[in-house]
């Protein structure tokens, strides 16, 4: 089904500028969790190398890009395409509320005195990071060549990543490492739920190419 819709954006002009164009809005997202995520958690002070509000208004100028662009093909093709632009459009949204939560992230970096370390809970920390910065990257690459194979084995291989970030917030609400002191605690807590989130939006924008537009945000189903 994708592979068709595909098809579609790459036969129109207007179409096929607002397919790339969630290309460079999710590889600036990516940039922006990299950052995000080396400031919280690797540097001693509050110094971010991007402009990470410019960037998030980048973001937006594109959603706001992709709208128009989908819109006035629509009204142009009439409904016959409608549900290919409806999909676009739906992934633009996530990828925009991707930027939002990595733009929390940064601003928690700020607001953090030194380098967040996770204690008890460091371990699966590191492994969800590694598994979002991945996710960027395998959620992408779906989406470019409409790959539906790659994509439900990439939402079968991370489908841990968001019970992991649930068990360990809750298990900093139960204080079960009290040598976590509580301005830690929170920090730790909130950028737990962030990278839930923003797991959950890429593999939102990963089962498009899997699932009708129906279906978009939900496991795939077993054949």
């Amino acid at each position: 089904m994708f592979r068709r819709w595909l098809a579609i954006f790459k036969k129109d002009t207007l179409m096929d500028k607002a397919y790339k164009r969630s290309f460079e809005m999710l590889d600036i997202t990516r940039e922006m969790y990299l950052e995000a995520k080396e400031s919280l958690r690797h540097k001693e002070d509050t110094k971010i190398k991007i402009d990470i509000y410019d960037l998030d208004s980048e973001i937006n100028k594109f959603e706001r890009e992709v709208r128009r662009n989908v819109f006035n093909y629509l009204a142009v093709s009439g409904g016959e395409r409608l549900t290919s632009g409806l999909i676009l459009v739906s992934i633009i949204i996530d990828i925009e509320r991707i930027g939002d939560y990595t733009k929390n992230i940064v601003e928690l970096a700020l607001n953090h005195p030194g380098k967040l370390y996770g204690g008890k809970f460091e371990e699966k920390l590191v492994k969800v990071e590694e598994a979002v910065d991945d996710s960027f990257v395998q959620t992408k690459e779906c989406f470019q060549v409409g790959d539906s194979q790659k994509a439900r084995e990439f939402l079968r291989n991370y489908v841990w990543v968001n019970r992991v970030c649930d068990e360990s917030l809750f298990g900093l609400v139960r204080q079960e490492d009290k040598s976590i002191e509580s301005g830690d605690a929170v920090a730790l807590a909130l950028y737990f739920r962030w990278l839930k989130r923003i797991n959950s939006h890429l593999r939102n924008i990963a089962t498009s190419v899997v699932n009708p537009f129906d279906r978009i945000g939900f496991m795939p189903e077993e054949k």
